[in-house]
């Protein structure tokens, strides 16, 4: 696959590559991670919130949720927006919502997702939060006796987070990572190729050492071939690091002693070897680089990204696995979509027309009756036509929620922070091993409304 690129990113000029690990790094069989986690959450919420046993016989499915929709912890529906903050598709439980019915309830307005009720689920480990959501709020419609939605979601965020916390998820997942963990050797030959350039790179991961090490032995060390193990690749390695805070507060290093996993507290230079915790700052003032020369990869459109832009000017790359699915859909449907095109030509000309003739009306000019009549009843079957192709076209994509980056004609709310905050984008990280550490990345010019005449 290509990169995507939003805006200049020049790579000469960058001179310390940083890396998320979950889902960037290294890649999960999504389906098969989520799942997993979908049903240790169903359990914990039987065995310690006391839900109804039939919470744990829930089946999981990936399809009922992709990156960038927001949960109505409110009403318990589950939303998608355009890049305005238009809700476009809505779902209440695994029910959509009619389109009369989704307008009374959100009024078109734009949704403020600076409200608490409303939950972004912005990375792949949210798909069963989002999945599990759905579920729930189905069984409480049809009469399974079951807490607000609020409680609801807030119970869902618990279970899911002491899953990963208690050992419970990552002691299945070590013990089976050849099911859970994809193996990519361009990952470390893009490792080995930007670092005999001399960039320094670095790993800033939520996850705990011991995990980390575990993974990282698994997924990249049987593939180097100019170092023995990860451990010598990578500068610098921030273990729960507690992204976002990572990024917006201050907090102490601790050093871990000898790759043991014991740690120590830590007052000197970050700027070498394996620690948890911390804050960027310090850890860009001991690199002795520029904000401008750190890029840093990551998977989490908010943590990974939005709030390094916003927080700290480092440039950012989105690891967006989603992507890979929807571009093989748009290329698949590409002979529909150009049908689509050409109809829509034809329609706008009609409708130029007709608007002519509604003009001359307005001056109080003669028009031919008939032949607007005609102009309104071809745009009709132009309308029905495409329509129709539309339906079809929504096949090659998400069965519920269509493409991850779009939302009806406009960009989705997910496609406009990627466009906004992230400098280049991808669908997976091997995919920067294609491109020289010299690489000067430039955006292709965008068309405005105004330039289309």
């Amino acid at each position: 696959m290509s990169l995507f690129v939003n805006r200049l990113l020049n790579m000469k000029k960058i001179k310390v590559i940083g890396f998320d690990m979950d889902y960037t790094l290294v890649r999960y069989n999504t389906e098969l991670f989520e799942e997993l986690t979908h049903s240790l959450a169903c359990k914990k919420l039987v065995s310690k919130y006391d839900y109804p046993e039939k919470i744990a016989t829930l089946k999981f499915d990936i399809n009922r949720t992709i990156g960038g929709l927001v949960l109505d912890r409110r009403n318990g529906n589950i939303l998608k927006l355009s890049r305005f903050g238009k809700v476009k598709i809505s779902f209440s439980g695994l029910e959509m919502i009619d389109y009369r019915k989704q307008t009374d309830l959100y009024q078109d307005l734009a949704i403020d997702l600076s409200s608490p009720d409303y939950i972004s689920l912005d990375t792949a480990f949210a798909i069963s939060k989002g999945v599990l959501f759905g579920q729930i709020v189905q069984l409480k419609k049809e009469g399974l006796t079951l807490p607000n939605f609020k409680q609801i979601f807030d119970d869902i965020e618990k279970a899911i987070d002491e899953v990963h916390q208690d050992g419970s998820l990552k002691k299945v997942v070590t013990n089976n990572f050849e099911k859970y963990v994809i193996k990519d050797p361009l990952v470390t030959k893009m490792l080995e190729l930007y670092k005999g350039y001399g960039k320094k790179l670095m790993i800033i991961t939520n996850s705990d050492f011991n995990y980390t090490k575990k993974l990282l032995d698994y997924a990249l060390n049987p593939f180097f071939t100019q170092y023995k193990k990860w451990e010598d690749v990578f500068d610098v390695v921030i273990t729960q690091a507690e992204k976002p805070a990572f990024f917006q507060r201050p907090a102490r290093f601790l050093h871990i002693i000898n790759n043991t996993g014991a740690m120590e507290n830590h007052i000197g230079s970050v700027a070498k070897g394996i620690f948890q915790g911390g804050w960027f700052a310090k850890l860009q003032q001991d690199l002795g680089v520029h904000s401008w020369e750190i890029l840093y990869l990551g998977d989490h459109i908010y943590g990974d990204v939005v709030s390094l832009k916003k927080q700290c000017g480092w440039r950012t790359a989105l690891v967006l696995e989603d992507l890979e699915k929807e571009i093989e859909g748009i290329h698949r449907s590409a002979p529909l979509q150009n049908k689509i095109d050409s109809l829509t030509d034809k329609k706008n000309k009609l409708e130029k027309e007709i608007n002519k003739m509604d003009i001359l009306r307005a001056e109080g000019q003669q028009i031919d009756r008939k032949k607007l009549d005609e102009l309104f009843s071809e745009t009709d079957k132009l309308n029905s036509q495409i329509s129709e192709l539309l339906g079809q076209y929504k096949n090659y994509f998400n069965p519920y929620w269509g493409e991850v980056l779009r939302a009806g004609s406009d960009e989705s709310r997910f496609a406009d922070q990627v466009e906004r905050y992230a400098c280049i984008y991808m669908t997976r990280v091997s995919d920067l091993y294609k491109y020289s550490p010299k690489t000067y990345f430039r955006p292709t010019r965008r068309t405005l409304p105004h330039e289309e005449l």
